[in-house]
């Protein structure tokens, strides 16, 4: 085949897999899109196992590491905000081993349910009040613990939890399971 043919069918592949693994319909047909779900499939499993189980350490090229112990559900108080059927909450301990204080204000913390961006849970009648020491820094050598809340819907769902020790950087540690 020549290579500006090949290098088409190429590009028409990328096209359709990013536009599939976007929730974007192609109009493709039944054959094309089972191998790209099959590649969309491929791709998801190689991300599941690099996901972190609940309650492990992830050490970060910077020096910082993270745990997030196993995800507790609760109901949450009348003054909650926002309001949920249900919410979860982590504890999350970070342990600076870098040779330069790690400033809390640049941790980038979000989670997912059934890939549902999830709200953050203010409940200051149940002690979840955000990162409370933002502005604190983590002195070198040191570790730091804190909980965080998210609103989930009733029934039993899918949940991940991404960790960025600095939000502008790609490093993330991904913990995933259910609620």
């Amino acid at each position: 085949m020549a290579p500006a043919r090949m290098r088409g069918f190429a590009l028409a592949g990328c096209v359709l897999f990013t536009l599939t693994a976007c929730g974007t319909s192609t109009g493709a047909s039944s054959t094309t899109t089972t191998a790209l779900e099959s590649e969309v499939a491929a791709e998801q499993s190689v991300r599941a196992e690099q996901t972190i189980p609940f309650g492990s350490d992830y050490r970060f090229e910077s020096g910082i590491t993270v745990a997030v112990a196993a995800p507790k559900t609760f109901q949450p108080s009348e003054t909650a905000y926002p309001q949920s059927p249900r919410a979860v909450a982590f504890e999350i301990s970070i342990f600076n081993g870098s040779d330069r204080p790690y400033r809390l204000s640049d941790l980038g913390v979000t989670a997912t349910v059934a890939s549902t961006p999830a709200k953050q849970v203010m409940d200051a009648t149940q002690g979840f009040n955000g990162i409370v020491d933002a502005d604190r820094d983590v002195p070198p050598q040191r570790n730091v613990r804190l909980t965080l809340a998210f609103a989930i819907p009733a029934k039993q769902a899918p949940l991940c939890l991404e960790l960025r020790p600095n939000r502008t950087t790609e490093a993330t540690a991904v913990y995933v399971g259910s609620v």
